[in-house]
């Protein structure tokens, strides 16, 4: 079981995937804009956090931002979930250090897939550390 921080303002997407993720066993943490997602972040140290780029408040990119300089979140990954799909989108994202950029709308399954792929990589990374 992991622990994955989930931040987008659309709630009845949230509980979608929230939904998918508790059904694998994992503990979900929700938050509607990047800033309450940032504290839960450096609260909770999740072992991933799924980041909208378009919220209130604070946007995703930025929130990516913000987690990469952290010091106690720097090495959580990150994956993006979000409707921008454009060319600089997804370059800008995973130079900024995002680990896994996925595009909505989505399949469940599939982003179940890329979820548990990255929990295993995390696994890994720790277990030879």
């Amino acid at each position: 079981m992991a622990v994955i921080l989930l931040a987008d303002d659309d709630d009845i997407l949230a509980e979608l995937v929230r939904h998918h993720l508790e059904r694998n066993g994992h503990q979900m943490l929700l938050a509607g804009d990047g800033e309450a997602a940032l504290q839960l972040a450096q609260e909770h140290l999740p072992d991933l956090v799924i980041l909208d780029a378009m919220m209130p408040i604070q946007g995703g990119i930025e929130t990516l931002r913000l987690l990469r300089e952290g010091d106690r979140t720097a090495q959580i990954p990150v994956m993006m979930l979000t409707s921008r799909k454009s060319e600089d989108d997804v370059v800008g994202a995973l130079k900024l250090g995002a680990n896994e950029y996925v595009t909505k709308p989505f399949r469940p399954q599939e982003l179940a897939a890329r979820v548990e792929a990255l929990l295993r990589f995390r696994r890994s990374d720790n277990a030879s550390s």
